[in-house]
């Protein structure tokens, strides 16, 4: 499959370019600072762009079998949000469908998988930024019409991929740690190229 990869620089991104071309996948990383990709390969493809900037998304996505959105903004702005809308904008305009969009736990009716301290002291307070912009980059995907599916992850840790990690729990379970290693979610993205039984669902994913 073709998949274009954007935030592909990113801590979970480096995890995608890395397992999908293990996989024998043909893949386009998309970034701002594509520099940072040391990682070369025959079936890999470097975009240097800016998900703000629409007219360089449609230039990178044609093609493509799948878009899958790993994008990062720090602690500031809305780039998740804004640059997914561009993103999706592009993607009907290229007639590409299938979306796989990586969010956060805690988002919409998942907000009963967490604890006290994600739910009022990261959330509601340090990360409160990061979470609205999480909030609107879900809507966007959403209200669109395509084949998406939003991922979304516990808190990150360094681990590596092990495969063994627990997906589409109800929205009241409390019984996961609340930690993810990127590797893994990487893998669970990956495996939504493949496995529609979350197309237009929001699974959590954790330990």
């Amino acid at each position: 499959m073709k998949i274009i990869v954007f935030g592909a620089t990113g801590t979970v991104g480096l995890h995608l370019i890395t397992q999908s071309l293990d996989e024998g996948h043909s893949v386009t990383a998309f970034s701002r600072n594509i520099e940072r990709l040391s990682i070369n390969h025959k079936k890999l493809a470097k975009v240097q762009g800016d998900v703000l900037k629409t007219s360089e998304i449609e230039n990178a996505i044609t093609g493509h079998d799948a878009v899958i959105v790993v994008l990062g903004a720090g602690l500031k702005g809305q780039v998740r949000s804004v640059g997914t809308l561009n993103i999706i904008k592009a993607m009907k305009g290229k007639r590409i469908k299938r979306l796989i969009c990586q969010s956060t736990l805690g988002v919409g009716a998942s907000w009963g998988n967490l604890n006290f301290y994600w739910k009022y002291i990261m959330f509601s307070g340090l990360l409160r930024k990061v979470y609205s912009d999480h909030v609107l980059q879900e809507k966007y995907v959403q209200e669109s019409d395509l084949d998406w599916t939003i991922v979304r992850p516990s808190a990150f840790t360094d681990g590596g991929k092990t495969g063994l990690y627990r997906h589409g729990f109800s929205e009241v379970d409390r019984n996961t740690t609340l930690k993810i290693s990127r590797a893994d979610v990487a893998d669970f993205l990956l495996k939504q190229l493949s496995d529609l039984r979350y197309l237009h669902k929001s699974p959590g994913i954790s330990y």
